[in-house]
């Protein structure tokens, strides 16, 4: 299933509603077993890891107020970075949407004459498509990334932020190298470690050949102007130094104001992510290689800002904290939805609970978009909120997206729902004493509708999506008012 960057509706071509797709993942026992073996692995990883830290709630603490502070300075800061960035010999181009930002990425590509560049990973360039931008204009992507080398040679689409491929197993892996990677060995096997040397192998002729890369960021430092990526294979550092010119588009929530600041997100970010107490390439670069005075490096160095919806987001008191994600992929390991349905059914590049916040509102919530459901992928038991490293409440922001959402339905039919209708009577009866009162009397017309201890036939009918995993409980024969009065009575 190929993804299509279309602007502001639904990232990913042939997308369904969550609801929808959902319980075809659901009925995927392969899948199921490979979610549920890598997210415990990963959440048991995580835990030791940050056991390990006795500061760890005040790191979480000090990330989230450098993450705040970013967002409230946000158009000084991002001056700053450009003014620094600029002075170090690079270029900045800004990029108010996809559209935007794929031109700019092409534009650039085709200026060097080349048709191939290599990438490491950025799910900012996932979330608007360049690599189907790319192609359209002849020009060849190639994903660097063991698991989006095999996402990408699968015409398939990543379903994890972290490990793209968990939804593949080995003897699938084997299959697809055997048919989409040039000059692999027929007859493979699906040996892990045989597996990763022939993706080496084909690698390395292209970090050798290439002329141009694309990257995204985890950070950019606007005292300084300088980028930082962090990957767990060296093939980031590959990309970052060899060929002669970068590209790295950014979305403009990214930065930190200040260099110290690397301090807290260099120590949050690897045990949050991959239970790693440091990560493995940690690769910073301030400008080109001419500014530095020779060495490793590119030689033209291009930085695309990306909005794409973020500036909406900011403008929402609640919303904007999903701003302050670092992409650690610690939410999606411990949410009891995505264990069971992966992220596929998402519908989305960015899955999981920040999925479920970030994707509806960098779309708008329309009313009637794919993303619109995402809010409803959530049981809200609040494990995201716990483990996040900058301290999202994620469950708070999916109640209030879905209070925006059912508005949205409402604007968009120019009449209220079934649900909105409900809750408008609710609050009317509840606001007053006497109508809650009579309310709750009239409650006990349903009772010759229950049966086994809960209601049936119609009235249960009327809450068909509620009901068709529960029971809707028996009213029962007389309210508490009624039996509070009777009590009373009956004291001496």
């Amino acid at each position: 299933m190929p993804h299509h960057a279309v602007g502001a509706t639904s990232p990913i071509e042939g997308a369904r509603p969550f609801p929808q797709a959902a319980p075809a993942a659901l009925a995927n026992p392969t899948l199921r077993h490979n979610l549920g073996h890598a997210t415990s692995v990963i959440r048991a990883k995580r835990a030791e890891v940050v056991s390990e830290v006795p500061d760890w709630e005040d790191l979480r603490e000090a990330g989230r107020a450098i993450k705040d502070e970013t967002l409230a300075r946000l158009p000084q800061l991002l001056e700053e970075l450009e003014a620094k960035v600029v002075a170090a010999g690079g270029h900045v181009h800004w990029a108010r949407d996809a559209a935007e930002a794929n031109a700019i990425v092409t534009e650039l590509v085709k200026a060097t004459g080349e048709t191939e560049v290599v990438k490491v990973k950025s799910m900012a360039t996932a979330e608007i498509g360049v690599n189907d931008h790319l192609a359209a204009n002849g020009i060849h992507a190639i994903e660097t990334d063991l698991a989006e080398l095999i996402v990408q040679l699968a015409d398939d689409i990543p379903s994890h932020i972290l490990v793209p491929a968990i939804h593949f197993s080995r003897n699938e892996i084997r299959d697809i190298f055997r048919s989409g990677m040039p000059g692999v060995d027929p007859a493979i096997s699906s040996n892990p470690r045989e597996l990763a040397m022939a993706a080496r192998a084909y690698l390395r002729e292209r970090f050798l050949q290439a002329k141009v890369a694309i990257s995204g960021a985890n950070f950019a430092v606007a005292e300084s102007g300088t980028l930082v990526v962090l990957e767990s294979e060296g093939n980031g550092r590959m990309c970052l130094t060899l060929p002669p010119t970068l590209i790295t588009v950014m979305g403009i929530e990214k930065l930190v104001p200040r260099w110290q600041d690397l301090e807290v997100f260099l120590q949050l970010l690897p045990r949050s992510s991959t239970g790693e107490r440091m990560n493995p390439y940690t690769t910073m670069w301030t400008g080109t290689t001419a500014y530095v005075n020779g060495g490793d490096g590119p030689r033209e160095f291009h930085l695309v800002l990306l909005d794409n919806g973020r500036s909406r987001i900011l403008a929402d008191e609640m919303g904007k904290a999903a701003l302050r994600c670092i992409r650690c992929s610690a939410c999606l390991n411990v949410c009891p939805v995505y264990e069971r349905v992966g992220g596929h059914a998402y519908g989305s590049i960015y899955p999981g609970p920040i999925g479920a916040i970030l994707s509806p509102q960098l779309t708008g919530l329309t009313g009637d978009s794919v993303n619109d459901t995402l809010p409803y992928a959530s049981s809200l038991c609040g494990a995201c909120y716990e483990v996040c490293p900058v301290k999202i409440d994620i469950p708070s922001i999916l109640v209030d997206l879905r209070a925006q959402h059912v508005e949205a339905q409402a604007a968009a039919t120019r009449m209220p729902t079934l649900e909105s209708a409900a809750m408008a009577a609710a609050a009317f009866a509840m606001t007053d004493p006497r109508r809650f009162a009579r309310a709750t009397r009239a409650m006990r017309v349903g009772r010759p509708f229950v049966k086994d201890g809960a209601l049936r036939g119609p009235l249960a009918a009327v809450m068909t999506g509620w009901t068709r995993s529960r029971d809707v409980p028996a009213f029962p024969a007389q309210t508490f008012r009624q039996w509070w009065a009777q009590r009373e009575e009956r004291k001496p």
